[in-house]
């Protein structure tokens, strides 16, 4: 106990004080108080249905857990203050912006939905107007936007050769999130019923797009390769996670990147490197790679153009693709005409 205290001393702590902090907050809990744990865990229960899909709920138990649960979770709810908030905001303000300001913003319904409970008073420290924008420097939105870090196409044959060799099954995410060049979240949410073995198609639905649009993904023999190695895992998740009923973890392939030592990378990235190698090495068409990564069309010239989903000529790309990671040499520099083009 002693070595605790003076643990506490050391960094900047009054013991004494800490024990009257701890023994307020735990008669304010017996009286019926609340953590700010608890608050936001009841915050997001309460919404789960008015949000359009899990995502969004993962996403706030997420950012809230890697950045506000650390240092306010286990505090009353009451007593989080200023201070505190700033404590968690600062380190990213600048670096990590917009995870930054949705950590602020999550933290301030989360306090005025505690202060509406009644477990505590007084204004809310996470608020922005009149209270942390005369602290915190507002960064421009010419500065917020954050590039994913991609791996240069040359190494891919290499590193997607070490993948296969891992046994995790966030490396068959991963080697699935390659071959399809989709979105992280796509992945982790791809079911079995989604999976038309016959056509070799995987449809991603509306409601888990980035664009809110139906998404087909023509699957190279690669891809399909995958599949059969993670079958009958699940019943409906290809890529199950530890609790029954749930996807993998958001954070698994991330974590598989920083073990192999390739942290500086991102999962994200990888569309940009299968940009970078079709439009370089095949000089595949603009409006094939925009279609393949499910891009929004800026031109209403290039929309009217693409009313297909140009199905076979991203087959080909794709198929492209797969054979330079898996390192079978491409017959075409460019993919044949389209028999479905508009």
């Amino acid at each position: 106990m002693a070595l605790e205290q003076k643990r506490l001393a050391r960094s900047g702590i009054d013991p004494v004080m800490n024990r009257k902090e701890e023994a307020r907050q735990a008669a304010q809990r017996a009286a019926g108080g609340r953590t700010f744990k608890e608050c936001a865990i009841a915050f997001i229960d309460g919404r789960k249905h008015m949000w359009k899909n899990a995502k969004h709920a993962w996403q706030w138990s997420d950012t809230l857990e890697r950045f506000a649960f650390p240092i306010i979770g286990d505090k009353d709810v009451d007593a989080v203050d200023t201070d505190q908030i700033l404590q968690i905001l600062q380190p990213i303000w600048k670096t990590k912006t917009e995870t930054a300001t949705r950590v602020r913003s999550r933290m301030e319904n989360i306090l005025d939905y505690a202060k509406a409970r009644g477990y505590r008073a007084g204004e809310n420290p996470a608020r922005w107007r009149g209270h942390l924008a005369t602290i915190l420097p507002a960064v421009p939105k010419s500065e917020r936007v954050v590039h994913h870090p991609a791996m240069p196409f040359r190494d891919m044959p290499a590193f997607i050769a070490r993948v296969a060799t891992q046994t995790a099954l966030s490396a068959r995410a991963l080697e699935f999130t390659i071959h399809t060049a989709v979105r992280t979240n796509e992945t982790l949410g791809a079911l079995w019923a989604e999976i038309d073995m016959a056509e070799a198609t995987w449809t991603i639905p509306a409601t888990r797009t980035k664009l809110k649009r139906i998404h087909v993904v023509p699957l190279t023999a690669e891809a399909l390769g995958v599949l059969a190695r993670v079958r009958g895992l699940d019943a409906d998740y290809i890529f199950p996670g530890i609790k029954p009923g749930k996807p993998l973890s958001g954070r698994t392939m991330k974590a598989l990147l920083v073990r192999m030592g390739r942290g500086e990378a991102t999962v994200h990235g990888f569309r940009s490197t299968f940009t970078d190698y079709l439009s370089e090495e095949h000089t595949v068409a603009r409006e094939v790679r925009e279609m393949a990564l499910a891009h929004a069309i800026e031109s209403n010239v290039e929309a009217a153009y693409r009313r297909g989903n140009l199905l076979s000529r991203r087959r080909e790309a794709m198929q492209l693709w797969s054979d330079y990671l898996t390192g079978v040499k491409a017959q075409s520099a460019e993919p044949s005409a389209p028999s479905d083009s508009p």
